[in-house]
C-alpha cells in the first residue's frame, strides 16, 4: 500500500464526510439559500462538490500518465459551475448527499490506487499558466481540498 496515496484518500473521506454531516443538519429552507459572493443555492454547491470529483480525478489521472492538462481555464471552469448550478437548481438533498458519497468513494479508490511515481509525475496544467504540476499537488488542490472549502463558505454563510 502507498502510504501517500492512502493519507490522500483518507483526506478526501474526511472532508467529504464533514461537509455530509454538516449538509444533514441543514433545514429546508438553508438548503435553498444562496451563498452571498457565490450566487449558488447551498444544496447546489453540495452537489457541485459531488459532482466534480470525478472531473478531478480524471484530470490528476492525466499528470498521474505525464499528460498535459489543456483546455481548462477558469473561464471554462465558471462556465461548467453555472451551467451546473442552472441544471440543478432544485436538486434535492438526499440527491446530493447520494451522489456525494458515491463519487466521493469512487474518487477515493482511484486515489488510492496511484503509485508514488504516478504522484511524482508532472506535465502543464492549463488551469494554472502551464506551470508543472504533480499528480499529488492536482489532486490535494481540488478533489482533496474542495469539500473543505465549500463547507468552509457555507458554515460562514449560515453564521455556524
Amino acid at each position: 500500500m502507498n502510504h501517500r496515496s492512502e493519507a490522500l484518500a483518507a483526506r478526501l473521506e474526511a472532508g467529504a464526510a464533514a461537509l455530509a454531516a454538516f449538509a444533514q443538519t441543514l433545514s429546508g429552507a438553508e438548503w435553498q439559500m444562496p451563498l452571498t459572493k457565490d450566487g449558488r443555492k447551498i444544496g447546489v454547491v453540495v452537489h457541485h462538490v459531488a459532482s466534480m470529483y470525478p472531473i478531478e480525478i480524471q484530470l490528476a489521472s492525466l499528470l498521474a500518465a505525464g499528460r498535459p492538462v489543456s483546455g481548462v481555464t477558469w473561464d471554462v471552469v465558471n462556465a461548467m459551475n453555472h451551467d451546473h448550478a442552472k441544471a440543478n437548481d432544485g436538486v434535492t438533498k438526499e440527491a446530493a448527499l447520494a451522489l456525494l458519497a458515491a463519487n466521493s468513494a469512487t474518487a477515493a479508490a482511484a486515489i488510492r490506487a496511484l503509485s508514488h511515481e504516478e504522484l511524482d509525475s508532472a506535465a502543464p496544467v492549463s488551469l494554472n499558466g502551464d506551470a508543472p504540476l504533480t499528480c499529488q499537488f492536482m489532486l490535494e488542490d481540488h478533489a482533496v481540498r474542495h469539500s473543505y472549502h465549500h463547507l468552509a463558505g457555507i458554515r460562514t454563510a449560515l453564521a455556524r
